[in-house]
């Protein structure tokens, strides 16, 4: 019955119905966006209407979770965690399309590049081990690792489709295909990691991130939520570095055959 009548409060607050107000404003606008888009014959309607729609969901759902779940073990937090990591892995290995195991490579990439950090930061108490902090902060962290791996298969499949005649090239005269793809490969980690580069560089002089804006509507010490934003991102940094390294060594192995032969071969995709 407590929980119960702690979901009904929750949902009945006069937060959440301005909380709506606020979806319904925030999303006229990006059909706005995406309608000037359309115009543009930029094809992203419905793959920004289906995200949108997917988001809201899904993080609506994780709120209502938290309800249920905020008293309970830590280690509830940890079995969600790795439930995200699981559906991070199987959203970021489609940007693979086309490369052999992309969803192992995405699911390995992301487990060790987050799970990691966030054991770590848990054990030296940067991560409080409380549910109302793990799973928000935990929740970052993969988010990180798998716009890193969705841009570390993007990048690598597209290095290596254009560049197909002078890594065959290579390989006819005897290189090994570590060698041949080395600079492809580099490419691909570098690029997938510029996001996370540039958003540490533009901490504070650019933007104020969400979780030092939380903590300061919440009353915290403007000083501590500065350091704590710093933390936040520091590890997602990690989480994203690593996360590209790891992504990088696996794909290394995955478009040659066992006769050191180039399977990859390039694709038209549709957006849209």
């Amino acid at each position: 019955m407590t929980l119960l009548h702690d979901m009904l409060t929750s949902l009945t607050s006069p937060q959440v119905v301005n909380g709506l107000i606020q979806v319904a404003a925030a999303s006229v606008m990006v059909l706005i966006v995406v309608i000037i888009a359309s115009f543009n014959r930029v094809k992203i309607a419905r793959e920004t209407i289906t995200s949108m729609a997917r988001g809201f969901i899904q993080i609506l759902l994780v709120g209502i979770i938290l309800v249920l779940i905020i008293n309970a073990s830590i280690i509830f937090g940890y079995l969600v965690l790795a439930m995200m990591i699981i559906f991070a892995a199987i959203l970021s290995y489609k940007r693979g399309k086309g490369l052999p195991g992309a969803f192992k490579i995405s699911l390995l990439a992301i487990g060790i590049g987050s799970g990691i950090t966030i054991l770590i930061m848990a054990l030296v108490g940067v991560i409080e081990p409380k549910i109302a902090n793990l799973i928000p902060v935990g929740s970052m962290i993969i988010s990180s690792s798998m716009r890193t791996n969705s841009l570390s298969l993007n990048r690598f499949r597209a290095e290596i489709e254009s560049h197909v005649g002078q890594i065959e090239a290579g390989l006819a005269l005897g290189a090994p295909p570590a060698t041949v793809i080395e600079t492809y490969l580099n490419n691909t980690v570098y690029a997938s990691i510029i996001p996370a580069v540039d958003t540490l560089r533009s901490l504070g002089i650019v933007f104020i991130p969400g979780l030092a804006s939380g903590m300061l509507l919440a009353g915290a010490n403007p000083i501590y939520a500065a350091e704590y934003q710093f933390a936040a991102m520091a590890m997602l940094f990690a989480a994203s570095t690593l996360t590209g390294l790891v992504s990088g060594l696996l794909l290394r192995s995955t478009i040659f055959s066992a006769a050191e032969q180039l399977t990859l071969r390039p694709q038209i995709t549709k957006i849209g």
